[in-house]
């Protein structure tokens, strides 16, 4: 096993990046809508607020609480892409380097938008 410490940069970065789209980001999102009801209830100043809960069938739930955890798609997201950058790099690296490298834009942007505000 040969990686060296860019290798684990960029590893992490795209592993930041892939976790994100998959749990957060609203693209990904008819991969969640599956496995998730919507619940929708009223707040004390009367505005509608959205809550996902994992549906109840158990494959459902599974996924939908894998994919409600950030933590726990970030550990699955990681060991696929270590995978695939030991054993099939060639087709791997570029998707690691453009996902680390939109992993660090947004860390970028997220530094300015504090910054900014």
């Amino acid at each position: 096993m040969d990686i060296n410490f860019l290798d684990i940069i960029l590893l992490a970065l795209a592993c930041f990046r892939l976790t994100r789209l998959i749990v957060f980001d609203k693209i990904t999102e008819f991969l969640r809508t599956p496995f998730f009801d919507e619940i929708e209830e009223e707040n004390e100043e009367g505005m509608i607020e959205v809550y996902y809960s994992p549906k109840s069938t158990p494959v459902k739930k599974f996924f939908g609480e894998l994919l409600s955890c950030y933590w726990c798609t970030g550990v699955w997201v990681s060991t696929g892409l270590v995978l695939g950058f030991l054993y099939l790099s060639t087709l791997f690296m570029p998707i690691i380097l453009i996902a680390a490298i939109a992993g660090l834009a947004s860390i970028l942007e997220s530094l300015l938008q504090i910054w900014i505000d």
